[in-house]
């Protein structure tokens, strides 16, 4: 059977990728790949049912993959497409979702022909519950495009954008966004063992509220600040709380400072 997706490199994340793809029925396994140094993760994908070698010449001659999907850690990664110009200028699309790394990197191993798309996956991509983005160049197709996009629904929702530049900011919300979120479980576990309750309990109320009324956000027809308010009443309890991370904006500045600080490393990272 042809290969469609060559996956270089396998890891946690492209092994979740590679998983929600076979579950999905997105690919049969005999038409995927996976190129991975790796012997324990090389048996995992193998025992998923997709050929798999250990390096990149262990691809059968004459493959000819629809889409490349480069999965491997930002400083070996100029090192691993390398390996794959035989596939540039046209003959697949390469999809990165590898942090920091620009298109124009990718371009200028490959050749400047080379359809590119860029994906910046986030953790919960892992549990089918990702935040996938994508940046493609002019030369990736708008059926490819469609295509990319509906391989990444697998594990999660998928947005586009038309700037590059955005990027990092993509990074600094949903990439680097869901260790926000585990922090902020954190701090409401310990404030609840600060108000009197057992670890076991206060660690369960505070992970099953973020849960409830982050699936209750992403469920409901209403914007989070209507069902903000409709929890809230007047001279409540919700209110007093409110008072302290609402007052002067304190929760929003501390946000917004924090996802700058992620915005510039990343742009920083990516020089």
């Amino acid at each position: 059977m042809t290969i469609r997706l060559i996956l270089a490199g396998c890891g946690n994340m492209g092994y979740a990728m590679l998983t929600g793809w076979l579950k999905s029925g997105k690919l049969a396994p005999a038409e995927t790949f996976v190129v991975e140094p790796n012997a324990e993760l090389r048996a995992r994908a193998a025992e998923l049912g997709s050929r798999v070698a250990s390096e990149v010449g262990g691809i059968p001659a004459d493959a000819d993959p629809e889409i490349i999907v480069i999965a491997v850690k930002p400083q070996v990664i100029r090192e691993v497409t390398a390996g794959y110009r035989r596939f540039g200028n046209g003959r697949a699309t390469f999809v990165s979702v590898a942090a920091g790394t620009s298109v124009a990197t990718f371009s200028n191993i490959l050749g400047v022909r080379t359809p590119i798309a860029r994906c910046m996956p986030n953790t919960p991509a892992a549990i089918g519950k990702g935040m996938m983005v994508v940046y493609s160049n002019d030369h990736v197709t708008d059926a490819t495009k469609a295509r990319v996009a509906d391989l990444l629904s697998a594990s999660g929702e998928v947005a586009t954008i038309a700037d590059e530049g955005l990027m990092d900011a993509v990074t600094a919300v949903s990439g680097s966004g869901p260790a926000y979120i585990f922090h902020f479980i954190e701090c409401l576990t310990a404030a609840a063992e600060n108000a009197g309750l057992a670890p076991k309990t206060a660690s369960l109320l505070a992970m099953q509220t973020v849960y409830g009324a982050a699936s209750l956000a992403a469920e409901s027809r209403e914007d989070p600040a209507v069902l903000r308010r409709q929890v809230t009443s007047p001279n409540g309890t919700t209110a007093a709380a409110l008072g302290v991370l609402m007052g002067e904006d304190r929760l929003k500045n501390l946000l917004t400072e924090a996802v700058e600080a992620a915005r510039l490393r990343s742009v920083e990272l990516g020089k």
